[in-house]
């Protein structure tokens, strides 16, 4: 094992038996990680903080219960994610909030890559869809749609097509073998493709 390795399993160690000076110095390290990621989720950085806070005292109190099989901060980026999105479904929105730009996500093609609109006709809906987008209906249908998703096709797609990682990136990142990634890409990116183009189309309220 590396220096460093050791370095975070005594943390870890440490940090579980209630240690907070050791969790800190676990955890800092992976808080921009942490952060970004929710803050995609929510699109709010006073909103990402508070999200932020709940996912790290869930991460300490799972701290026990951590085996080991994957990285730290894979595991702790899962909890953030889970964090993300219970937080939006329960937060009071305020409808004069400052909204980003919604994901630049696009239609897919069968293989789950991006296509152009001009090449799918179902997606020939521009007018209807800018309005969409701007009264955020198509944002609050891409979380919705990401609630479906299970855990480890969630992490996935955020990390490859929010985070904008490259796929080797992710696949060193989760530990996971190249094929599994994309694997899990596709069938996110088909879930996400499916919802969002019937809201678009009117098929789903």
């Amino acid at each position: 094992m590396t220096e460093a390795s050791l370095t975070e399993t005594d943390l870890i160690q440490r940090a579980a038996q209630g240690d907070s000076d050791a969790f800190g110095d676990l955890v800092r390290p992976h808080l921009a990680l942490f952060h970004n990621g929710i803050q995609r989720i929510l699109g709010n950085s006073a909103d990402a903080q508070d999200a932020l806070q709940d996912a790290l005292l869930s991460i300490h109190k799972d701290l026990p219960r951590f085996e080991g099989r994957s990285r730290f901060s894979s595991w702790g980026y899962k909890i953030c994610m889970n964090s993300a999105l219970m937080f939006r479904r329960s937060r009071v929105r305020i409808q004069d909030m400052e909204r980003p730009e919604p994901l630049a996500l696009g239609p897919f093609d069968a293989a789950g890559h991006h296509t152009e609109t001009d090449r799918r006709p179902e997606w020939q809906v521009e007018a209807q869809a800018h309005d969409l987008v701007e009264r955020g209906e198509l944002r609050d249908c891409l979380m919705r749609a990401l609630d479906e998703l299970p855990d480890s096709q969630r992490i996935v797609f955020v990390l490859k097509d929010v985070e904008d990682w490259e796929m080797e990136d992710v696949a060193r990142h989760l530990q996971l073998a190249p094929g599994a990634v994309r694997q899990r890409l596709h069938r996110a990116r088909a879930l996400l493709q499916t919802r969002l183009r019937d809201h678009v189309l009117g098929g789903r309220p």
